[in-house]
């Protein structure tokens, strides 16, 4: 009997520990960064974090759907919109913490550095068969910058059929990195995290709206830890890692 009340009593513990994990719904191109983080918040004695890495989209998608999260972190402002319109976040939580580069990579061994204008050569720079990696202009946030910058460069009528939407940037930077795709358009923080690709070039900033991660706590995860953890991550110590990982610091 004793041993079998020990055993329900370090099930329960079990139980609570993990009941009191934090839950991250993150950006894919946030995966390094946050993963440094994650220790130092532990440090402070926070709770353990659990991370869901994907594409905003993926993301917001699966919350809507009762997917248990207490924060989410978008790469880019519309998807944070509809998860506030479904009425998925905390109100007065949200903040845009961080911004990011777009640039064009190529694999390393074969980089061919271009500037990127209404005068590139896109058949060029592909070749007769090569197709451009990048998220789904449709719903993954890098595709969609991707697509407003070449449409505004004045390039996507031939970019269009060469597009190579995939689910997210990481798998987007996979398909260079494998010589699937002779070109990606990705974040600059993930070209930097991946040595088997190099920027051949780096997006005008007028070119597109500007890149923001906007930070918020969800409605169905709301408690003081998770707020906790917001606080920290627009903190200092956080701040020192986005910015090493090359994230840009937005202002309050």
């Amino acid at each position: 009997m004793r041993r079998l009340l020990l055993t329900l009593a370090l099930v329960l513990s079990v139980s609570t520990a993990r009941a009191a994990d934090l839950v991250v719904f993150a950006a894919a191109s946030l995966t390094d960064a946050l993963k440094d983080i994650a220790p130092l918040w532990e440090k402070t004695g926070g709770s353990p974090l659990k991370f869901s890495f994907a594409a905003s989209s993926t993301l917001a998608r699966q919350m809507e759907q009762g997917a248990p999260a207490n924060l989410f972190i978008s790469a880019d402002l519309q998807w944070m919109d509809w998860a506030d319109q479904h009425k998925l976040l905390a109100p007065g939580t949200r903040r845009n913490l961080l911004g990011n580069t777009m640039v064009l990579v190529m694999p390393k061994d074969s980089v061919k550095p271009v500037t990127i204008s209404p005068t590139l050569d896109l058949a060029a720079l592909l070749g007769p068969d090569g197709r451009i990696a990048t998220g789904d202009p449709a719903s993954v946030p890098v595709g969609i910058y991707a697509k407003q910058a070449l449409t505004k460069l004045g390039l996507w009528n031939k970019a269009q059929s060469r597009i190579a939407g995939a689910e997210s940037v990481r798998a987007a930077l996979l398909l260079v990195e494998k010589h699937e795709a002779p070109a990606g358009i990705v974040y600059a923080t993930d070209a930097a995290v991946d040595p088997g690709v190099a920027v051949a070039g780096i997006f005008p900033a007028d070119s597109h709206p500007p890149i923001v991660y906007p930070f918020a706590v969800t409605g169905a995860g709301d408690t003081p830890e998770a707020r906790k953890l917001l606080d920290f991550l627009a903190g200092p110590e956080a701040s020192a890692v986005f910015a090493k990982r090359g994230f840009k610091l937005l202002a309050p």
